[in-house]
C-alpha cells in the first residue's frame, strides 16, 4: 500500500470524525436540556460513547459535560414550563414567537404535505409502547403535564440538518385512565436558526415557532424557597440586569426552536395551534 493512499484514508478519516463532532455539536444546542459540549477531534470517540450513554433516559441533568449548575437551571425550568402547556397560560416576558408571514397557495400545499406525511410517520405511535421500544424517552413522567413529550434523540439528530416530516423530534401525548394517548407531534431546530431556516420547514404563516427566552433562575441553594413570581418562565424578571440585582442566574434562551403540530385535529387553526385542544 503507498504512503499517499495511507494519507488519503487518514485524512478522509479525519473528515469524517470532524463532521461528526459538528453533527454532535449541532444537535445538542438544539434539545432541550443539553449544553453544548467542547471537544476536539482527538477526544471525539470519548464524548461518543459519553453521549450515548446519556442519551438511554429522559433526565436531562445527566449530560456528563454541562455545567451542574445550568443543568440545574434547565431542568427546574423545564419541570416548571410542563405546568404551563395549556391554552390559557401566558409566557410574554419569556417566550419568542415568529412573526406571522402572509400565506401563499404553496405554504397552504406545503403545510397539508406536512400533516399527511407527519400522520403516516407517527401511526404506529398510536401504540405509545411501540414508541418507547422505538427510542423515544419520556420526559418528567412523573410530574402532571397537559401533554407530555416523548423525545427521540436520533430524530432530533437528523432534524439538526435535515427536514423529515414523518420523524418528530418529540410526540405529544396525553395521559389517560390505561396510558397515553397520541395527539401530536413537535419539531425542533436549533437556537440559532433564522426566521428564513424556520419557514422553510414548516411555513410562518401556517404555524407559529416558539424559543423560551429570558429565563432568570433563582440561586441554586435557594430553589425550594424563591419567589417564584420574580423567578423563572412565569417570574418577573426577564432581563440580566435585573436577574443579576435579584442574585439570580440569567439564560437568554433555554432549548431550541419548537412547532407543535396536531395532525388528528379537524382544523388548521387546532392543528398548527400552540397547545391541544380538548
Amino acid at each position: 500500500m503507498s504512503a499517499g493512499s495511507d494519507v488519503r484514508k487518514a485524512a478522509a478519516r479525519a473528515a469524517m470524525l470532524v463532521a461528526a463532532v459538528f453533527a454532535l455539536t449541532i444537535l445538542l444546542s438544539a434539545m432541550p436540556g443539553h449544553r453544548v459540549p467542547v471537544v476536539d477531534a482527538q477526544s471525539a470517540q470519548e464524548s461518543q460513547g459519553q453521549s450515548q450513554s446519556s442519551m438511554q433516559g429522559m433526565d436531562h441533568s445527566k449530560m456528563p459535560q454541562a455545567d451542574p449548575d445550568e443543568q440545574a437551571s434547565e431542568k427546574d425550568a423545564m419541570a416548571e414550563m410542563a405546568h404551563m402547556h395549556g391554552p390559557n397560560q401566558k409566557m410574554g416576558l419569556h417566550m419568542t414567537m415568529t412573526a406571522t408571514r402572509p400565506q401563499t397557495a404553496e405554504d397552504a400545499q406545503r403545510a397539508n404535505e406536512i400533516v399527511a406525511q407527519l400522520k403516516d410517520g407517527i401511526e404506529k405511535y398510536r401504540d405509545y409502547h411501540v414508541a418507547l421500544n422505538d427510542g423515544f424517552r419520556i420526559f418528567l413522567p412523573n410530574i402532571p403535564q397537559p401533554e407530555y413529550h416523548f423525545t427521540s434523540y436520533a430524530n432530533g439528530f437528523l432534524a439538526a440538518v435535515h427536514f423529515d416530516p414523518s420523524r418528530p423530534t418529540s410526540l405529544l401525548y396525553k395521559k389517560t385512565a390505561t396510558g397515553y394517548e397520541l395527539v401530536g407531534a413537535m419539531y425542533t431546530m436549533p437556537k440559532r436558526s433564522t426566521e428564513d431556516e424556520l419557514n422553510k420547514r414548516v411555513p410562518l404563516s401556517i404555524a407559529p415557532w416558539h424559543l423560551h427566552t429570558n429565563l432568570c433562575m433563582p440561586p441554586q441553594n435557594e430553589r425550594k424557597s424563591a419567589d417564584w413570581s420574580k423567578f423563572g418562565l412565569k417570574g418577573s424578571i426577564a432581563t440580566e440586569r435585573a436577574c443579576d440585582a435579584a442574585g439570580g442566574r440569567f439564560r437568554p434562551s433555554v432549548f431550541g426552536w419548537m412547532v407543535h403540530i396536531y395532525p388528528y385535529e379537524s382544523s388548521p387553526d387546532k392543528i398548527f395551534a400552540m397547545h391541544h385542544h380538548d
